[in-house]
C-alpha cells in the first residue's frame, strides 16, 4: 500500500479494525442462531459462508503478527508458483463468493519463473484481500460482480493481484484508509462499506515478507496487487 516510510500501519490500529470488521458477521450468525432456535428456517449455506470468511480473516491476521514478529526466522523462502498460488486462492474464495453472488475469473497471462517467498503468506494475503473486496464490490458501482485473480508481467517484477471493472482504488483512497484505520468504521470510504480490515490485513502480511500492496492495473482492470522478484535461476517444469 502506498504510504510515506515513516507510516506503518500499527498493530492497536489493525486489531481495531479487525473487531470491527468482525462485528457484522458475528451479528449474522447470531441472528441466524436465534431464529433456528424458534423454529424457523435459516439459510445454512449463509452461515456458513459468513463464518469462513470471518475465520479467513482472523488466521491471516494471527499468521501477519506471527511473520511481524518472527522476523526473518519466521519467513520460510521456497520458491512458488505464482499461477498456483493464484488457483489455490480462488479455490479458498469460491464460497463466499458464491454466497455474495460474484463470479471468480482467473487471468494469468504466461508462464513465470517461480518467485522466492512465503508461499503460506503470500495466499494468506491474496485471500484476506479477495474476501474484502468481494464484500467490497457491491459499494464499487462495479457493472459487474466479477472478480479477477491476475499476474503479469511488469518492468519491477511480476505482478499479482485481483480486479475489477471499479476504479476507486486510488492511491490517494488507500493512503487515506491507512491514516483513518482504527479510528473510523469505514476508513476505505468510497471502497467498502465496512472496516476494510481485510485489505489491511493483507498488507500487513505483505510488510512482514518485504512486499507491498499496492494499486494496479491488468486487463483494462483497477486493482490491488503485490510486484515480487522472479527467481531466474529457477523455472517452472
Amino acid at each position: 500500500m502506498v504510504r510515506a516510510a515513516d507510516e506503518p500501519i500499527q498493530s492497536q490500529q489493525l486489531l481495531l479494525g479487525l473487531a470491527e470488521q468482525l462485528k457484522l458477521p458475528l451479528l449474522q450468525i447470531a441472528r441466524r442462531a436465534e431464529l433456528a432456535s424458534l423454529g424457523q428456517d435459516v439459510d445454512l449455506a449463509a452461515i456458513q459462508a459468513t463464518a469462513d470468511s470471518a475465520l479467513r480473516l482472523v488466521d491471516s491476521y494471527v499468521l501477519g503478527v506471527r511473520l511481524a514478529e518472527g522476523g526473518q526466522a519466521a519467513l520460510e523462502l521456497e520458491p512458488v508458483s505464482v499461477s498456483s498460488v493464484l488457483y489455490d486462492t480462488a479455490h479458498q474464495l469460491s464460497s463466499v463468493a458464491k454466497f455474495y453472488g460474484v463470479h471468480l475469473e482467473l487471468s494469468i497471462g504466461g508462464r513465470y519463473a517461480p518467485v522466492l517467498t512465503n508461499r503460506e503468506g503470500l495466499q494468506a494475503a491474496l485471500t484476506s484481500l479477495g474476501v474484502a473486496l468481494i464484500e467490497a464490490l457491491p459499494a464499487l458501482n462495479s457493472q459487474q460482480l466479477t472478480l479477477q485473480l491476475g499476474a503479469h508481467r511488469s518492468r519491477y517484477g511480476i505482478v499479482a493481484g485481483l480486479y475489477s471493472d471499479s476504479e476507486a482504488l486510488t492511491a490517494e483512497s488507500l493512503r487515506r484508509g491507512n491514516q483513518l484505520l482504527g479510528k473510523s468504521r469505514q476508513p476505505l470510504v468510497g471502497v467498502s462499506h465496512s472496516s476494510g480490515a481485510g485489505i489491511f490485513v493483507a498488507d500487513a502480511i505483505l510488510q512482514a515478507m518485504n512486499l507491498r500492496l499496492q494499486p494496479t492495473r491488468h486487463n483494462r482492470l483497477y486493482g490491488l496487487g503485490a510486484v515480487m522478484q522472479s527467481n531466474n535461476q529457477l523455472q517452472l517444469v
